[in-house]
């Protein structure tokens, strides 16, 4: 490993993180919430540890990709340890695993909380606890990219490492061209939100939060009960939208703006995200209608697809709790939180695009047993499929599918029972937010021990960084110096 690059790189990011917190600092000093100082020591400890790392001596040469997985990896852990910081210095949350667990969970955009009071909380711990969110969103790296592009000709093992999905595409020939078009879409969605959200009703404050969580697909709120406390249908359908189209694959919404429509409809991956979220928005609300007795009115269809569309995009806000409903709608809901948004988006979970090739190389395993001597390739988007790919898909579905029963078997030794304990694993590895059961959307994680708290922190980072970067800081061979 080029560790004076790898360095290099997190205290490129420690610096960042720290000049991200400055906004929540002067929000805190604004509003004299108490936890100014705490923003401002943060800051400045995160600084220093960046300054340092920067000037550490060593061989500063070419990135390769072991060196990309390598900082793409300990960035995040990175991020979260000193991110945490904050809400320990403030007092908020001084048990430091705590602390850790709601970072990781903020820049993971996966939602999970251990607040038991959200709106008691000062307004600089909310903004910092949303801009998290909004931070890990598109990704961090991605985000130091856009900012200072110069990282050199490796860079591109920096925005493979990091950007979700098996198929890895640039929208230019510079990554750091790419890194500025993905957020310039980035925050015009999220301008975009906050405003809609302002006309409809919410103060400033909230729909600058909450532009920053749903275009993120993380769903932190500042009300304890989440969308529902607004009890607006405008105000959902407009989260409803800006949730569905953060989604979707970042570059189809390029090529949407560029007005190239053939190549946003050509794509299967988003066929297929919109059939499963009218599918089971529809078997819901016949669910919902015929065996719990609900009216077959405006507000039933807008819970249905507000619960189907937060959990598939893996934001996990809630208007209505839904452990609540029978137990189809509850299984319905588990499945879209396993296969999750597009490839290429904020949203979490298998990604859509794993579901399909799965089932399509199924069923040519099924044609080949028919007609051994028939030879068939897979093709996505009419493009050919490489073997590697489809190997590589599959052993990432049983890591996950193993790492998801590691972190079931964790949680349920707090004997919260199974469905807790599975829906808690399941929902932090997929990076959704609310569990279900004792762990569903009107409860927290506060009650799980520090043990659980930091395998689940670990699992939301699995998760965000699709398993096989964090997998590769365990293997002696990627710590060899160059």
């Amino acid at each position: 490993m080029n560790y004076k690059l790898v360095f290099h790189i997190l205290g490129l990011i420690l610096r960042v993180e720290a000049a991200l917190m400055l906004p929540a600092t002067m929000i805190a000093f604004a509003t004299g919430g108490g936890d100014g100082m705490a923003f401002l020591l943060s800051a400045g400890i995160t600084v220093a540890a960046g300054q340092a790392l920067t000037m550490l001596p060593g061989k500063n040469a070419k990135m390769q990709a072991r060196d990309g997985f390598a900082a793409v990896a300990l960035s995040w852990i990175v991020l979260s340890l000193f991110g945490a910081l904050p809400y320990v210095f403030s007092g908020v949350l001084p048990n430091y695993a705590d602390a850790f667990f709601e970072t990781v969970s903020g820049f993971t955009t996966t939602g999970a909380t251990v607040f038991t009071f959200i709106e008691g909380q000062p307004l600089g711990v909310l903004f910092w606890r949303a801009q998290t969110q909004w931070m890990g969103g598109v990704g961090v790296l991605v985000m130091a990219l856009a900012l200072v592009p110069k990282l050199g000709e490796g860079s591109v093992f920096l925005m493979r490492a990091e950007s979700p999905g098996p198929i890895k595409s640039k929208l230019t020939p510079r990554i750091g061209d790419t890194a500025k078009i993905l957020y310039s879409i980035y925050i015009g969605l999220t301008v975009a939100e906050a405003v809609c959200l302002r006309i409809a009703g919410m103060p400033w404050f909230d729909a600058i939060i909450h532009a920053f969580t749903s275009i993120s697909t993380g769903g932190f709120s500042v009300k304890d009960a989440s969308i529902a406390a607004y009890n607006s249908l405008a105000i959902e359908w407009i989260i409803i939208v800006f949730m569905f189209l953060s989604g979707i694959n970042f570059a189809l919404l390029f090529y949407a703006i560029r007005r190239n429509f053939k190549a946003v409809f050509q794509s299967e991956e988003l066929r297929s995200y919109t059939f499963m979220v009218l599918v089971a928005s529809g078997l819901i609300v016949l669910n919902l209608v015929v065996h719990a007795g609900w009216a077959f009115n405006a507000r039933t269809v807008t819970d249905s697809v507000f619960q189907v569309v937060t959990l598939m995009t893996t934001t996990g806000y809630m208007t209505y709790d839904y452990v609540k409903w029978p137990t189809f709608s509850q299984v319905i809901l588990i499945l879209v939180m396993f296969a999750g948004g597009c490839a290429g988006s904020t949203a979490g979970g298998i990604k859509q695009i794993r579901v399909t090739l799965l089932i399509k190389n199924l069923h040519r395993e099924v044609e080949q047993i028919l007609h051994p001597r028939v030879v068939k390739t897979l093709r996505s988007d009419g493009e050919r499929v490489e073997e590697s790919t489809l190997s590589g898909i599959t052993l990432f579905f049983f890591a996950y599918i193993l790492l998801l029963l590691i972190g079931t078997l964790v949680v349920a030794w707090d004997d919260v029972g199974f469905t807790s304990a599975f829906t808690a694993s399941l929902t932090c590895i997929s990076n959704v937010g609310p569990a279900f059961d004792v762990l569903g959307p009107t409860s927290n994680f506060a009650m799980l021990s520090n043990v659980s708290k930091v395998v689940l922190s670990t699992g939301m980072l699995l998760g965000r960084l699709e398993i096989m970067p964090l997998l590769l800081l365990l293997f002696p061979g990627l710590w060899r110096r160059r």
